[in-house]
């Protein structure tokens, strides 16, 4: 997958694949006009609706309820390292959920695709090319 990666002024910085646009910006205190998410927070936002649709698909399979259905995901802030030491899923379930399909529904959103490559991260290679 090729994307392209823009400047559109300030700290703007867009992505630009497959017919869509993904627009970053940075919040004010850092100089930014705050007009979108941060790419760190989108980033953080990838693994949360990653975990999110393959729960919701796992449900949808099985003809679980889905009304109500909710992950929240909290990024624990290790200040010594300067990164996120820790990310915590939590699953609401919806009313009528079937105990029998608890764990299962867990092992489901550690499948998430995001989270794969971030425990066997890809190899990087950046290059420069001139205009």
């Amino acid at each position: 997958m090729e994307m392209k990666i823009r400047f559109p002024g300030n700290k703007k910085v867009t992505a630009e694949f497959d017919g869509f646009t993904v627009v970053t910006d940075q919040p004010k205190e850092a100089g930014g006009d705050g007009t979108a998410p941060a790419p760190f927070e989108l980033f953080l936002a990838s693994l949360g609706t990653c975990a999110g649709i393959f729960v919701l698909s796992f449900c949808r399979k099985r003809d679980l309820p889905t009304e109500g259905l909710e992950l929240t995901q909290t990024a624990v802030w290790d200040d010594a390292e300067h990164r996120v030491s820790k990310i915590v899923l939590k699953i609401r379930l919806p009313k009528g959920f079937p105990e029998k399909y608890r764990d299962s529904v867990i092992s489901t959103a550690n499948l998430c695709t995001a989270k794969k490559h971030i425990m066997n991260p890809p190899a990087f290679e950046i290059v420069t090319e001139a205009s």
